[in-house]
């Protein structure tokens, strides 16, 4: 019997016992292909010497200040290691211990700044169905994931939700991408003149979707249109790429892709690549001034912001992947996964969509792909795959309910930016095999 409260009480783990590389190796030796990074995070793959070494140096100087009292050289080396890279005028960063918390803070700052300069009345939020942000409270009011929200809505505070970027199943075959980004662009605009402009804080929005819709990516001009719909209405853009950021879609910041900077941006998975829990808010100049020159505080914090050790780590991994270059090869190995998929794949009645960036790929699967209907949900035919995955050495990321909460079934797939042309084309290999044998064709 085990005392440890596990997420699902029911399901037997098997315990992991070393990692190396790509892999990770159980206690009875099986090896697995990390081939989702858990959920999006070990970008470097595991047992990393450089990272490694680096959490050893820092324990050794201090492995812990609390922020109220000190800050360390290597907090301020991250900071300016992530401010010098970042687009825009997002010069500001806040360090906490994850995804959620980054989220958490991103919110409270961006409703700070509009008390600070003397528009309180701006309290709504406005964010995407289908959205994932967290499972705080705060982020989850703001999320869009039903599943996830439905048992604890009577303690969320409200929230609003428009339609997700969701070219697969929501483009019109009538539409081009700039069309179906007006229409988006237009329905987000709506939403705020029916809340009343000066009473809107921000829109939240995952830079390319993550878990719950499974590596949506926003069709072009999409965001740029967003951008210009808050601006018009004074309206903060918040993009969460806790999951999406840090490389793992070829850039070191996804937005920059799409042209777009918003005010304030979240990042997390990537950031430390799990070999310690760290994750950050960076803000604009236009905010942080905002809040030095009124009440000089901000009014928000965690007991472990800031962490020494875990910025040791994240300045690591982040110098591991600008040194090795391994921005152009989550580029091009993604583009192989991505084609091998479809070639592989192409031809499977349930295989519907293949889709992401980088090494940030979804698979969305269907009951018939030419009407795109769905499988029965009561088949879980996600977690079946994921079930024949691990049996097969393979680690993917499934989930269910990718349209509406309820229906549709995916899996992510994002491996470590380290990952070679022979690994990529084993893990084609298993994921395709362990499709045919849960959904043989």
């Amino acid at each position: 019997m085990t005392h440890v409260f596990h997420r699902n009480p029911k399901q037997q783990l098997e315990f992991a016992v070393r990692g190396e590389g790509i892999r990770l190796f159980d206690q009875n030796g099986k090896g697995y292909i990390d081939a989702s990074g858990g959920a999006a995070v070990s970008c470097l793959g595991h047992g990393h010497p450089a990272v490694i070494q680096a959490i050893k140096n820092q324990l050794d100087q201090v492995a812990y200040a609390h922020s109220s009292f000190f800050t360390t050289q290597v907090c301020e080396d991250l900071g300016d290691f992530l401010a010098e890279r970042a687009p825009g005028e997002l010069n500001h960063v806040y360090f906490v211990s994850g995804g959620s918390e980054a989220i958490e803070a991103a919110l409270k700052l961006a409703r700070q700044y509009f008390v600070e300069i003397g528009q309180p009345q701006r309290r709504h939020f406005i964010a995407r169905r289908q959205s994932y942000h967290g499972n705080t409270l705060g982020a989850l009011a703001i999320g869009g994931n039903a599943w996830r929200r439905e048992p604890f809505l009577p303690i969320l505070v409200p929230a609003h939700h428009v339609s997700p970027c969701y070219a697969y199943r929501d483009q019109l075959p009538t539409e081009t991408e700039e069309q179906y980004a007006d229409r988006l662009a237009l329905e987000l605009d709506q939403k705020i003149q029916e809340l009343g402009p000066e009473n809107v804080a921000a829109f939240v929005a995952e830079t390319v979707v993550g878990a719950t819709a499974g590596a949506l990516a926003p069709v072009k001009t999409y965001l740029q249109r967003i951008r210009q719909v808050c601006d018009r209405h004074g309206v903060l853009l918040i993009l969460d790429e806790v999951m999406s950021g840090m490389g793992r879609t070829g850039h070191l910041f996804a937005c920059a892709e799409d042209g777009v900077t918003p005010d304030i941006l979240t990042i997390a998975k990537g950031l430390g690549a799990g070999y310690q829990p760290i994750g950050a808010m960076i803000a604009s100049s236009r905010i942080y001034d905002a809040i030095v020159a009124g009440s000089g505080f901000f009014q928000h914090g965690h007991t472990y912001m800031g962490h020494a050790t875990a910025c040791a780590a994240a300045l690591s991994v982040q110098q591991v992947i600008e040194q090795d270059g391994l921005l152009a090869n989550v580029l091009a190995r993604g583009e192989q996964l991505r084609a091998e998929l479809r070639h592989a794949l192409d031809a499977h009645p349930n295989v519907g969509d293949v889709r992401g960036r980088g090494l940030f790929v979804g698979v969305e699967f269907v009951q018939d792909k030419a009407d795109k209907s769905v499988l029965d949900p009561a088949l879980k035919t996600h977690a079946r795959l994921k079930k024949q995955a691990m049996q097969n050495g393979l680690m993917m990321y499934p989930m269910g309910g990718t349209i509406d909460g309820v229906l549709g079934d995916h899996v992510l797939l994002a491996p470590p930016f380290i990952c070679t042309e022979q690994d990529i084309g084993e893990i084609v290999s298993r994921f395709v095999d362990t499709v045919q044998q849960v959904l043989p064709a």
